[in-house]
């Protein structure tokens, strides 16, 4: 199956990404209308990344959906509008917050490839984003967030089990 990889250190945080996705899919420049989101965590170093579908083998956002609205469509998850309820039990399944909401749309935002050629790998300016057959190779760093004053935590285990919270904006919560 094909999916978006991510190399993070190649990340400027130009947000292009985003703004090619939303400009593809509903025709306007608006980033929280893309199904990829850029995140960036503070403070030394300050690290980018974009966070989008993993086009996981055994998705749960899938499992979660009650009316099966998350369909295996030409190698790729895809959310079907005609079958969402937009009950958004696949936004609170997907561990990795890659199923965005923006309140202007009757489905959760998620990736779909761009039926086969993505948009946001096609204009990343520095080659952050690839299209390849591995398991994405996003960073793990997802974890429980809570929101407070315009700043968001990030709580989550490193590789070593310890856990750790990290303070960071952009999160993927319509604003």
């Amino acid at each position: 199956m094909k999916r978006i990889k991510v190399i993070p250190e190649r990340c400027s945080g130009c947000r292009i990404c985003e703004l090619s996705c939303a400009h593809y899919h509903y025709g306007v420049m608006n980033p929280k209308k893309s199904a990829i989101r850029l995140f960036s965590l503070y403070p030394n170093p300050i690290i980018r990344t974009p966070i989008v579908c993993r086009q996981c083998d055994d998705p749960e956002c899938q499992k979660s959906c009650p009316s099966e609205a998350i369909v295996l469509s030409d190698g790729f998850l895809r959310i079907d509008p005609d079958l969402c309820t937009n009950c958004l039990a696949c936004v609170d399944a997907c561990p990795y917050g890659a199923i965005f909401v923006h309140p202007d749309l009757d489905t959760p935002i998620k990736c779909d490839l761009c039926s086969g050629q993505p948009r946001c790998v096609r204009d990343c300016p520095k080659h952050a984003l690839t299209l390849s057959d591995e398991v994405a190779g996003q960073p793990t760093l997802v974890g429980k967030s809570i929101e407070y004053g315009g700043m968001e935590e990030l709580t989550f285990t490193d590789p070593e089990g310890k856990e750790k919270t990290l303070k960071y904006v952009q999160g993927g919560r319509p604003r």
